[in-house]
Order: structure tokens, then C-alpha cells, then sequence
């Protein structure tokens, strides 16, 4: 008999204003953050396209895809390249824009605890926020994001 996982590697995701946390297992990569090449058409939070591995994927910025105001990229900025959930993007990978580096922990129910706090729309790539020791992190839906990206680039293309 197996005993249930108690424990998650997980990756907190630095923003402009928070930080996202996802599980380990999600991320192909860390890299620096170099200008991609504009998508005509597309709304501001679809970044462009870069390059990663021989593969063109798209780059966000996840603030935006929230409504919320874009951040600037500066010298600390990074794109976590993220594998996908589901076939809507051909790559098989995308990036979001982060505000420094990721941090690696590991989450377990005596670190984490839902944030009722906040609410997010339906239509919203956030799936809730949670509290975790000092911090609100919010857990990102990456499928929804996906998904989003994918009428980004076919509505632009």
C-alpha cells in the first residue's frame, strides 16, 4: 500500500505585484528574458513569439492576461517556459514574463491554506489565491491560460 504525497515541489513565480504557484513538474525551463517578435494584432498581453529550443512559443505577460496593468521588463526579468497541459499549442510549451527568479519550495497542507479573500471572474486565468506561511500566492489556471493564448494567436493569425 503507497502512502498519499503529503509534499509538492512547487515554484514560486515572482510578479509585479505577487507571485504565482505552480507545481515543479509544469516548468521545462527557466531562461532569461529577451524581446520577442510581435504577433500583429494581438492584445498587449500576448508579448510575440520567441524562440526556445528551435521552437517559436508564444510569451505572456500574466498580469495582462488578467486585466491587471503590464509590467516593464528590466534587467531581474526571466520567462519561465511552462509545458502544456492540453493540444491547443502546437509548440507544446509558452512562457510568461516573471519579475526575478522562481523559488523553489515544497508545499504541504501545513503550509498552504485557501485565501477566500479574493474572488476571480469565471473567464480569468486564475483558478483562487491562497496563503501560504506569509505569502498570497494565486494558483494559476494553465489550461484556461492555454486556452486564451491559442484565440490570441488564431484571432491575430
Amino acid at each position: 500500500m503507497s502512502a498519499a504525497i503529503e509534499e509538492l515541489y512547487s515554484l514560486l513565480v515572482p510578479l509585479s505585484e505577487g507571485r504565482l504557484v505552480v507545481p515543479r513538474a509544469c516548468i521545462a525551463e527557466v531562461t532569461g528574458y529577451s524581446q520577442p517578435e510581435t504577433v500583429s494584432g494581438a492584445q498587449s498581453w500576448l508579448l510575440g513569439r520567441m524562440e526556445w529550443n528551435g521552437r517559436s512559443i508564444p510569451l505572456v505577460s500574466f498580469e495582462g492576461a488578467c486585466g491587471e496593468a503590464m509590467p516593464r521588463t528590466g534587467p531581474r526579468s526571466r520567462v519561465v517556459v511552462f509545458r502544456t497541459l492540453g493540444d491547443e499549442l502546437r509548440a507544446g510549451f509558452f512562457g510568461i514574463v516573471t519579475q526575478g527568479f522562481p523559488q523553489l519550495v515544497r508545499v504541504n497542507p501545513a503550509v498552504l491554506a485557501p485565501d477566500t479573500a479574493s474572488d476571480w471572474p469565471a473567464d480569468s486565468p486564475v483558478l483562487c489565491q491562497v496563503r501560504m506561511v506569509n505569502q498570497r500566492p494565486l494558483i494559476p489556471d494553465l489550461e484556461r491560460l492555454e486556452s486564451m493564448i491559442a484565440a490570441e494567436l488564431d484571432r491575430a493569425s
